[in-house]
Protein backbone atom coordinates (compact mmCIF):
# COMPACT_ATOMS: atom_id res chain seq x y z
CA UNK A 1 0.00 0.00 0.00
CA UNK A 2 1.39 3.48 -1.04
CA UNK A 3 1.97 5.89 2.05
CA UNK A 4 -0.19 9.08 2.02
CA UNK A 5 2.08 11.10 0.73
CA UNK A 6 4.77 9.10 -1.45
CA UNK A 7 3.42 10.64 -4.49
CA UNK A 8 3.44 14.13 -3.58
CA UNK A 9 5.48 16.26 -5.98
CA UNK A 10 8.76 17.24 -4.83
CA UNK A 11 9.90 20.68 -6.46
CA UNK A 12 13.22 21.99 -7.84
CA UNK A 13 14.46 25.07 -8.40
CA UNK A 14 17.03 25.37 -11.14
CA UNK A 15 19.89 28.47 -11.18
CA UNK A 16 21.55 28.51 -13.85
CA UNK A 17 21.72 30.99 -17.14
CA UNK A 18 22.96 28.00 -19.50
CA UNK A 19 19.69 27.26 -22.00
CA UNK A 20 21.21 24.08 -22.58
CA UNK A 21 22.26 22.21 -19.15
CA UNK A 22 18.72 24.06 -17.74
CA UNK A 23 17.60 22.01 -20.48
CA UNK A 24 18.79 18.45 -19.38
CA UNK A 25 18.51 18.91 -16.27
CA UNK A 26 14.68 19.88 -16.07
CA UNK A 27 14.35 17.24 -18.62
CA UNK A 28 16.04 14.65 -16.11
CA UNK A 29 14.03 15.59 -13.05
CA UNK A 30 10.56 16.18 -14.45
CA UNK A 31 11.13 12.04 -15.67
CA UNK A 32 12.06 11.50 -12.31
CA UNK A 33 8.39 12.63 -10.76
CA UNK A 34 10.33 16.57 -9.85
CA UNK A 35 8.30 19.45 -10.57
CA UNK A 36 10.90 22.02 -11.86
CA UNK A 37 11.39 25.77 -11.76
CA UNK A 38 13.82 27.97 -13.05
CA UNK A 39 15.91 30.90 -12.83
CA UNK A 40 18.05 32.08 -15.49
CA UNK A 41 20.40 34.19 -12.78
CA UNK A 42 20.60 34.53 -8.95
CA UNK A 43 18.52 38.12 -8.53
CA UNK A 44 15.48 35.99 -9.93
CA UNK A 45 16.09 32.98 -7.78
CA UNK A 46 15.99 35.21 -4.42
CA UNK A 47 12.82 37.08 -5.81
CA UNK A 48 11.58 33.46 -6.45
CA UNK A 49 11.82 32.30 -3.23
CA UNK A 50 10.30 34.94 -1.54
CA UNK A 51 6.93 33.47 -2.94
CA UNK A 52 8.13 29.69 -3.28
CA UNK A 53 9.09 26.48 -0.56
CA UNK A 54 11.35 23.92 -2.75
CA UNK A 55 12.65 20.72 -1.72
CA UNK A 56 15.83 21.25 -3.03
CA UNK A 57 18.22 23.61 -4.70
CA UNK A 58 20.83 23.11 -7.87
CA UNK A 59 22.45 26.29 -8.03
CA UNK A 60 25.36 27.13 -10.96
CA UNK A 61 28.55 28.33 -9.46
CA UNK A 62 29.16 30.62 -12.57
CA UNK A 63 26.80 33.31 -13.09
CA UNK A 64 27.47 36.57 -14.64
CA UNK A 65 25.97 39.25 -12.10
CA UNK A 66 25.71 37.71 -8.76
CA UNK A 67 27.53 34.15 -8.82
CA UNK A 68 26.40 31.03 -7.55
CA UNK A 69 28.44 31.51 -4.06
CA UNK A 70 26.89 34.68 -2.90
CA UNK A 71 23.60 33.92 -4.25
CA UNK A 72 23.98 30.69 -1.91
CA UNK A 73 24.86 33.46 1.05
CA UNK A 74 22.39 35.50 0.15
CA UNK A 75 19.46 32.21 0.29
CA UNK A 76 20.61 31.16 3.55
CA UNK A 77 20.13 34.48 5.65
CA UNK A 78 17.71 36.50 6.90
CA UNK A 79 15.22 38.08 5.41
CA UNK A 80 15.85 34.85 2.80
CA UNK A 81 17.11 31.98 5.36
CA UNK A 82 15.49 28.77 2.64
CA UNK A 83 15.36 25.74 4.24
CA UNK A 84 15.62 23.82 1.64
CA UNK A 85 19.24 22.19 0.78
CA UNK A 86 21.67 23.66 -1.64
CA UNK A 87 23.48 21.07 -4.80
CA UNK A 88 26.08 23.29 -6.80
CA UNK A 89 26.42 22.14 -9.96
CA UNK A 90 29.49 23.32 -10.99
CA UNK A 91 32.59 22.72 -13.65
CA UNK A 92 34.72 24.14 -11.18
CA UNK A 93 36.81 21.26 -9.68
CA UNK A 94 39.13 22.77 -7.12
CA UNK A 95 39.32 21.76 -3.51
CA UNK A 96 38.74 25.64 -2.89
CA UNK A 97 36.12 26.18 -4.78
CA UNK A 98 34.08 23.00 -3.11
CA UNK A 99 34.91 24.76 0.51
CA UNK A 100 33.44 28.17 -0.81
CA UNK A 101 30.24 26.30 -1.68
CA UNK A 102 29.80 24.59 1.74
CA UNK A 103 31.34 27.65 3.68
CA UNK A 104 28.02 29.73 1.77
CA UNK A 105 25.83 27.24 2.72
CA UNK A 106 26.08 24.38 -0.01
CA UNK A 107 25.31 20.81 1.16
CA UNK A 108 26.57 19.30 -1.81
CA UNK A 109 27.74 19.32 -5.82
CA UNK A 110 27.72 17.70 -9.00
CA UNK A 111 30.21 18.37 -11.48
CA UNK A 112 29.43 19.94 -15.18
CA UNK A 113 28.80 18.09 -18.04
CA UNK A 114 25.92 16.75 -14.97
CA UNK A 115 25.64 12.80 -15.12
CA UNK A 116 21.88 12.06 -15.16
CA UNK A 117 21.95 9.27 -12.83
CA UNK A 118 24.62 10.98 -9.93
CA UNK A 119 22.05 14.39 -10.44
CA UNK A 120 19.09 12.12 -9.95
CA UNK A 121 20.41 10.46 -6.68
CA UNK A 122 21.78 13.47 -5.03
CA UNK A 123 18.58 15.26 -5.93
CA UNK A 124 16.47 12.02 -4.17
CA UNK A 125 18.90 11.93 -1.03
CA UNK A 126 18.67 15.89 -0.53
CA UNK A 127 14.55 16.00 -0.92
CA UNK A 128 14.58 12.86 1.75
CA UNK A 129 16.42 14.22 4.39
CA UNK A 130 14.69 17.86 4.20
CA UNK A 131 11.57 16.34 4.35
CA UNK A 132 12.94 14.13 7.00
CA UNK A 133 13.51 17.49 9.23
CA UNK A 134 10.39 19.38 8.72
CA UNK A 135 8.88 15.83 9.43
CA UNK A 136 10.62 16.13 12.71
CA UNK A 137 10.00 19.78 13.48
CA UNK A 138 6.10 19.01 12.72
CA UNK A 139 5.66 16.89 15.30
CA UNK A 140 9.19 16.92 17.70
CA UNK A 141 8.18 15.22 20.94
CA UNK A 142 6.59 11.89 19.09
CA UNK A 143 8.68 11.64 15.78
CA UNK A 144 9.88 8.07 16.25
CA UNK A 145 13.19 8.97 14.24
CA UNK A 146 17.03 9.69 15.67
CA UNK A 147 17.90 13.27 14.08
CA UNK A 148 20.41 15.95 15.61
CA UNK A 149 21.39 18.81 15.10
CA UNK A 150 24.89 20.13 16.09
CA UNK A 151 27.25 22.67 15.87
CA UNK A 152 31.03 21.79 14.24
CA UNK A 153 31.91 22.33 18.27
CA UNK A 154 29.43 19.44 18.96
CA UNK A 155 27.43 21.57 20.99
CA UNK A 156 23.77 20.26 20.37
CA UNK A 157 21.21 22.46 18.35
CA UNK A 158 18.49 20.04 19.16
CA UNK A 159 17.40 16.40 19.31
CA UNK A 160 15.16 14.16 19.20
CA UNK A 161 14.13 11.80 22.27
CA UNK A 162 15.06 9.09 20.47
CA UNK A 163 18.27 10.64 19.31
CA UNK A 164 19.33 11.44 22.61
CA UNK A 165 18.24 7.68 24.29
CA UNK A 166 20.83 6.50 21.37
CA UNK A 167 23.65 8.86 22.13
CA UNK A 168 23.57 8.44 26.11
CA UNK A 169 23.21 4.01 25.05
CA UNK A 170 26.30 4.05 23.21
CA UNK A 171 27.95 7.34 25.97
CA UNK A 172 28.42 9.66 23.47
CA UNK A 173 26.55 12.56 25.36
CA UNK A 174 28.23 14.59 27.75
CA UNK A 175 27.27 15.71 30.91
CA UNK A 176 27.17 19.29 29.69
CA UNK A 177 25.03 18.26 26.77
CA UNK A 178 27.65 18.56 23.86
CA UNK A 179 28.56 15.11 22.48
CA UNK A 180 30.97 13.53 24.16
CA UNK A 181 34.40 11.50 22.51
CA UNK A 182 37.25 12.41 20.94
CA UNK A 183 37.08 10.37 17.62
CA UNK A 184 33.30 11.66 17.36
CA UNK A 185 34.19 14.97 17.68
CA UNK A 186 36.90 15.27 15.11
CA UNK A 187 34.36 13.39 12.44
CA UNK A 188 32.08 16.09 13.28
CA UNK A 189 34.26 19.01 13.35
CA UNK A 190 35.21 17.47 9.88
CA UNK A 191 32.15 17.87 8.08
CA UNK A 192 32.01 21.51 8.30
CA UNK A 193 34.27 20.89 5.13
CA UNK A 194 32.59 18.18 3.78
CA UNK A 195 30.26 17.35 0.86
CA UNK A 196 26.71 15.40 2.49
CA UNK A 197 27.74 12.57 -0.08
CA UNK A 198 31.55 12.53 0.55
CA UNK A 199 30.95 12.34 4.13
CA UNK A 200 31.85 9.30 6.49
CA UNK A 201 29.34 7.02 8.43
CA UNK A 202 30.69 7.49 11.75
CA UNK A 203 29.83 4.12 13.44
CA UNK A 204 29.93 3.81 17.74
CA UNK A 205 29.01 0.89 19.57
CA UNK A 206 25.64 0.27 18.18
CA UNK A 207 25.05 3.17 16.45
CA UNK A 208 25.67 4.22 12.57
CA UNK A 209 25.82 7.85 12.28
CA UNK A 210 25.21 9.88 8.69
CA UNK A 211 25.31 13.49 8.27
CA UNK A 212 22.46 14.44 6.03
CA UNK A 213 22.75 18.05 5.22
CA UNK A 214 22.40 21.33 7.43
CA UNK A 215 19.61 24.13 9.45
CA UNK A 216 18.96 27.15 8.15
CA UNK A 217 20.96 28.33 10.71
CA UNK A 218 23.86 26.49 9.80
CA UNK A 219 23.79 23.50 12.35
CA UNK A 220 25.09 19.91 10.56
CA UNK A 221 22.25 17.39 10.98
CA UNK A 222 22.88 13.92 11.43
CA UNK A 223 20.39 10.63 11.21
CA UNK A 224 21.48 7.83 13.94
CA UNK A 225 20.80 3.95 12.21
CA UNK A 226 21.43 1.01 14.11
CA UNK A 227 24.92 -0.23 12.98
CA UNK A 228 23.71 -3.61 11.75
CA UNK A 229 24.72 -3.92 8.07
CA UNK A 230 21.79 -6.88 8.09
CA UNK A 231 19.11 -5.39 9.58
CA UNK A 232 17.74 -2.95 7.22
CA UNK A 233 17.28 -5.55 4.45
CA UNK A 234 15.17 -7.47 6.78
CA UNK A 235 12.99 -4.55 7.54
CA UNK A 236 12.28 -3.42 4.11
CA UNK A 237 11.73 -7.08 3.06
CA UNK A 238 9.24 -8.25 5.40
CA UNK A 239 7.65 -5.02 5.39
CA UNK A 240 7.22 -4.78 1.09
CA UNK A 241 7.25 -8.59 0.43
CA UNK A 242 10.25 -7.93 -1.54
CA UNK A 243 13.11 -10.44 -2.47
CA UNK A 244 16.41 -9.92 -0.24
CA UNK A 245 17.97 -8.33 -3.88
CA UNK A 246 15.62 -6.18 -4.48
CA UNK A 247 15.58 -5.13 -0.40
CA UNK A 248 19.50 -4.37 -1.25
CA UNK A 249 19.08 -2.13 -4.19
CA UNK A 250 16.22 -0.11 -2.41
CA UNK A 251 18.37 0.28 0.67
CA UNK A 252 21.43 1.60 -1.40
CA UNK A 253 18.67 3.56 -3.29
CA UNK A 254 17.31 5.18 -0.32
CA UNK A 255 21.44 6.39 0.63
CA UNK A 256 21.17 8.29 -2.32
CA UNK A 257 23.56 6.12 -4.48
CA UNK A 258 23.16 5.85 -8.32
CA UNK A 259 22.30 3.25 -10.71
CA UNK A 260 25.98 2.88 -11.94
CA UNK A 261 26.77 2.91 -8.21
CA UNK A 262 24.58 0.27 -6.96
CA UNK A 263 25.94 -1.79 -9.71
CA UNK A 264 29.20 -1.96 -8.61
CA UNK A 265 28.32 -2.12 -4.91
CA UNK A 266 26.51 -5.32 -5.09
CA UNK A 267 28.37 -7.01 -8.48
CA UNK A 268 25.42 -6.78 -10.60
CA UNK A 269 24.93 -5.44 -14.39
CA UNK A 270 23.20 -1.82 -14.51
CA UNK A 271 20.08 -3.78 -16.64
CA UNK A 272 19.78 -6.05 -13.40
CA UNK A 273 19.32 -3.07 -11.00
CA UNK A 274 16.96 -1.78 -13.75
CA UNK A 275 14.94 -4.79 -13.61
CA UNK A 276 15.05 -4.93 -9.64
CA UNK A 277 14.35 -1.27 -9.53
CA UNK A 278 10.89 -1.71 -11.65
CA UNK A 279 9.87 -4.59 -9.10
CA UNK A 280 10.37 -2.79 -6.70
CA UNK A 281 8.40 0.54 -7.88
CA UNK A 282 5.20 -2.18 -8.17
CA UNK A 283 5.88 -3.18 -5.03
CA UNK A 284 5.59 -0.16 -3.19
CA UNK A 285 2.92 1.22 -5.38
CA UNK A 286 4.88 4.15 -6.94
CA UNK A 287 6.67 5.21 -10.03
CA UNK A 288 10.09 7.13 -8.90
CA UNK A 289 13.29 7.03 -7.03
CA UNK A 290 11.84 9.71 -4.24
CA UNK A 291 8.75 8.00 -3.49
CA UNK A 292 10.44 4.48 -3.40
CA UNK A 293 12.84 6.46 -1.33
CA UNK A 294 10.94 8.29 1.23
CA UNK A 295 8.68 5.01 1.76
CA UNK A 296 11.92 3.01 2.63
CA UNK A 297 13.45 5.73 4.65
CA UNK A 298 9.78 5.84 6.87
CA UNK A 299 10.30 1.95 7.24
CA UNK A 300 13.87 2.14 8.40
CA UNK A 301 13.85 5.47 9.82
CA UNK A 302 10.69 4.42 12.17
CA UNK A 303 12.75 1.31 14.09
CA UNK A 304 16.18 2.56 13.66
Amino acid sequence: MTAPDARIASVALIVDDDPGSVGMVTSALEDSGTTVLVARDGLRALELLGRIDPDVILLDAVMPGLDGFETCRRMKSAPVMTEAPIIFMTGLSGSDDLRRGLAAGGVDYVTKPVRVDELIARVTTHILNARQVRDLRAAFDTQDRSVLAAAPDGTLAWASPKALERLERVRALGADGRLAGAALLRWIAGLREMAVSSAPIFELGDAAMRYTGRTGEGHLLVRIDAADARAPIDRLTERFALTTREAEVLVWLAQGKANRDIAEILTLSARTVNKHLEQVFQKLGVDNRTAAALMADRILSARA
